[in-house]
């Protein structure tokens, strides 16, 4: 049985705070997931965009194409820090790569996906993927992201911490 592969960008930006606070100095962009399952939830909300993709597909190209289909934005260029793969309790298996970038949350124009709502309704209502998008600094960016996501987080803060020292 195959498993469904997803690959996304995490941007994150320097933001000159004091550096001996655990991730000070830098914010991570996340998305709040769309629809209606998603509405009322704050903490946990809060995603990597990302997406699945194909074997036809490299694992970067993906998660540049995700970034503008979830985002609406061209991806941005720079270095992109690979901070690996996360396999999920589903068996799907993530990729993810860091890279530096600022980007205006109010210039998102979000993608959208179809599902039936209310439930065994028949009623076919249109969402976006993401329906917003905000930086956080590491601490709250933690309590913010869906559990799955946090190594990431974590790989990018151990990451950044190496190439400063």
């Amino acid at each position: 049985m195959t498993h469904k592969r997803s690959a996304g960008l995490l941007l994150f930006r320097r933001t000159g705070g004091r550096p001996e606070e655990e991730g000070a100095g830098v914010e991570v962009l996340l998305g709040h997931m769309g629809g209606p399952l998603w509405a009322g939830r704050e903490a946990g909300g809060w995603a990597i965009p990302k997406g699945e993709y194909g074997p036809e597909e490299t694992p970067r190209n993906a998660a540049r194409r995700e970034f503008t289909e979830e985002i609406g934005l061209p991806p941005p260029e720079g270095e992109y820090l690979p901070l690996g793969e996360v396999r999920l309790t589903s068996g799907k298996l993530v990729s993810i790569w860091a890279v530096e970038a600022d980007l205006d949350p109010e210039l998102m124009v979000p993608g959208t996906f179809t599902m039936e709502w209310p439930p065994h309704s028949g009623n076919v209502q249109e969402f976006p993927e993401l329906d917003r998008v905000s930086w956080f600094a590491p601490p709250l960016a933690e309590k913010m992201l869906i559990k799955s996501q946090v190594p990431f987080l974590e790989r990018l803060l151990g990451l950044l911490g190496g190439l400063e020292s």
